[in-house]
């Protein structure tokens, strides 16, 4: 995490492109996919449910710009929670960039304790990592 223009993403899409020589990967940016496999999950569970599995054999998944703005749709949590559950169960590793502290994640996930607090354990499980910038004087 860290501010805008710090070079998360770009250290995102590097050890990404590092770890596909030895490793299975996929970078997704967070809120088209959330909105992506929601719409799969409606139209096409038996799709849906082999993304998942498939998810959960990745060695590597980016999710990029996590959490810009406030997820209101349940469904879009619920995948959420099942994507790191499935990930941590399988000891997979999962990159998450955002910009925003771990901690103020709770305002921003409908507001449900119970709900950012599962992600949020998910999703900073082993390491957080912080970019701080200097300021040009």
């Amino acid at each position: 995490m860290g501010p805008s223009d710090s070079g998360k993403t770009h250290l995102a899409k590097a050890l990404g492109i590092v770890a596909c020589n030895d490793y299975k990967v996929e970078y997704h940016h967070c809120e088209s996919y959330l909105e992506g496999m929601v719409s799969l999950k409606e139209t096409d569970y038996k799709k849906y449910d082999r993304k998942m599995t498939l998810l959960s054999k990745l060695d590597l998944l980016i999710l990029d710009d996590f959490l810009p703005h406030t997820i209101t749709d349940e469904r879009e949590i619920k995948v959420m929670f099942s994507v790191l559950e499935k990930r941590c169960e399988a000891s997979k590793s999962t990159i998450v960039r955002s910009q925003r502290e771990p901690k103020s994640w709770a305002s921003m996930i409908l507001n449900d304790e119970v709900a950012s607090n599962a992600i949020t354990k998910r999703a900073t499980k082993h390491y957080t990592v912080v970019i701080n910038t200097k300021s040009a004087n």
